[in-house]
């Protein structure tokens, strides 16, 4: 007898999760356990309001202040709601966990494997730096918290070691099984809402003084060097973009979720539309708890290295501080734990198209847990090699690690360009109907303008610790892309729709 869920495929003529991956060339091997729910909570404990908001808080101080966190978090938020919608679209018709190289290949019209190719690398190594990037920032919450309460030594080492043990405790979590991933990422969804709501609680109603909101919204400050106002409220804007990241997490679980070509897109645009809301609280109730002038300077030059910390301590006083503090510090090991779950699954699907070396290892299934624990500890260890700079230059690991927004990005807009440049793009369940072009357009607009914008110089002078060595980073990914892909990636990459054709119906199948 036919179960609920296929009398309605039947009904409606939607295909089963199994169904339509099948149409798209791939087994269904994954456990497929997760709720619309936990899908979007993968990609909302990445975003994490309480891991990017506290610990990318000094860059809108130096550059813009008050105005550049008020103002600027909102108006990046809406556009880059512009651009998971416009993913979100894509997602509903191609559910994989390729995510962004599969949705590249089927939307190019010539040299689709080529489009694939360097979406994935961008892709996987962009992961790959923001779930070091987020590690290794909830190392530093951790140890100035460990700091404050038990006198714990603070050096480059201290933090380094600190950042291992957080990795390898994630990488041990994603290989026990979905299901705890599933446990962990709804606990991780409530404790930022619940936390975030506490923090703005106790920052609403303790201190005994607030800043003005024309203070909180018009006040600017310039700590760059460089003189023009409006290069260095921009400049302030990568606070919130960096924060709004990982949100692509959703596609790379797709395989493991229920009704995945309404719940993947789903949660896609609504991990971006809530950490909106929810940031833009928490920022605004941070800012307006600024014990004056003086507060602010104390926060900016804190030796904690933590602005919002030393603004939770003077605010509320250092018991409620450093409580505030640990809540953030639990978010941000959630939202490491998240990431581990979302890099390991794009190199899973990577690996699964013999795009990276060792593919063979890294594509398989643990038949226990039914997760692709080979790609977990890949990506494990990968962060680790990748935040060894640290050891020897802040400067270096700033470096190593300025491609993660960057790459995503590129990452994310790429599949939406190329799907506006296909009009025969079939929309699946999940669409945005007359607003798709306008949308599309937008969110590849805002993405080249922050790209280049995440390429200029963000200080002055510029030295060797204030270059922004992105550019670099970028040439460097495509350097890699383009000479893996002559060496071995033409010959073995295993992602393939037949050239010349201009239809690409969802049910054609990569060989």
């Amino acid at each position: 007898m036919a179960t609920q869920r296929e009398q309605d495929d039947l009904t409606t003529g939607h295909q089963s999760d199994e169904d339509m991956l099948a149409a798209l060339g791939y087994k269904q091997e994954l456990t497929r356990s997760m709720s619309g729910f936990s899908n979007f909570a993968v990609s909302f404990s990445i975003i994490s309001i309480l891991a990017g908001c506290i610990t990318s808080y000094l860059i809108a101080m130096n550059a813009g202040g008050p105005m550049a966190i008020s103002i600027g978090w909102p108006l990046v938020g809406v556009f880059v709601v512009c651009v998971a919608l416009a993913m979100g679209e894509i997602c509903s018709v191609y559910p994989t966990a390729g995510g962004l190289y599969f949705w590249a290949g089927r939307l190019a019209r010539t040299n689709k494997r080529v489009w694939a190719w360097y979406v994935g690398w961008f892709n996987f190594l962009g992961e790959v730096a923001v779930t070091t990037a987020v590690d290794y920032g909830a190392a530093v919450t951790w140890m100035a918290f460990l700091s404050l309460v038990f006198g714990f030594e603070v050096s480059a080492t201290t933090t380094f070691i600190a950042f291992v043990i957080i990795l390898l405790l994630h990488g041990l979590l994603n290989a026990f099984g979905v299901n705890l991933v599933r446990l962990l990422s709804s606990v991780s969804a409530w404790w930022h809402l619940a936390g975030a709501a506490i923090i703005v609680l106790l920052l609403a109603f303790v201190p005994d003084q607030h800043q003005s909101a024309e203070w909180v919204f018009t006040e600017f400050k310039n700590e760059t060097g460089w003189q023009s106002g409006i290069y260095v409220f921009l400049i302030g804007l990568l606070m919130a973009q960096y924060t709004f990241t990982g949100f692509d997490a959703s596609a790379h679980v797709a395989e493991e979720t229920k009704n995945a070509s309404v719940a993947a897109p789903r949660g896609i645009v609504n991990s971006v539309v809530v950490s909106l809301v929810a940031g833009w609280i928490l920022l605004l109730a941070v800012t307006f708890a600024v014990q004056g002038e003086d507060g602010w300077t104390a926060a900016k030059d804190s030796d904690i290295g933590l602005p919002p910390a030393q603004i939770f301590i003077d605010a509320t006083g250092e018991t409620l501080g450093l409580f505030m503090l640990f809540i953030a510090a639990v978010a941000q090991f959630f939202c490491g734990m998240a990431c581990v779950t979302s890099s390991s699954r794009m190199s899973f699907a990577f690996s699964r198209d013999n795009a990276l070396p060792g593919s063979r290892l890294w594509a398989k299934v643990n038949p226990r847990t039914g997760t692709p624990t080979n790609s977990i500890w890949l990506v494990t260890v990968a962060s680790i090699v990748l935040a060894s700079p640290a050891l020897v230059s802040t400067t270096a690991y700033l470096a190593v690690t300025s491609i993660a927004v960057i790459g995503l990005y590129i990452a994310y807009v790429t599949p939406v360009f190329l799907r506006r440049m296909n009009p025969d793009f079939q929309p699946g369940r999940w669409n945005l109907g007359r607003w798709s072009a306008p949308i599309g357009w937008i969110a590849v607009a805002w993405v080249v303008f922050i790209v280049v914008l995440f390429m200029l110089p963000p200080a002055s002078p510029i030295t060797v610790d204030t270059f922004n060595y992105a550019p670099i980073a970028v040439l460097i990914v495509i350097g890699f892309a383009t000479a893996s892909w002559f060496l071995a990636g033409r010959k073995h990459f295993m992602v393939d729709v037949p050239e010349g054709h201009d239809t690409i119906p969802p049910a054609e199948i990569f060989r």
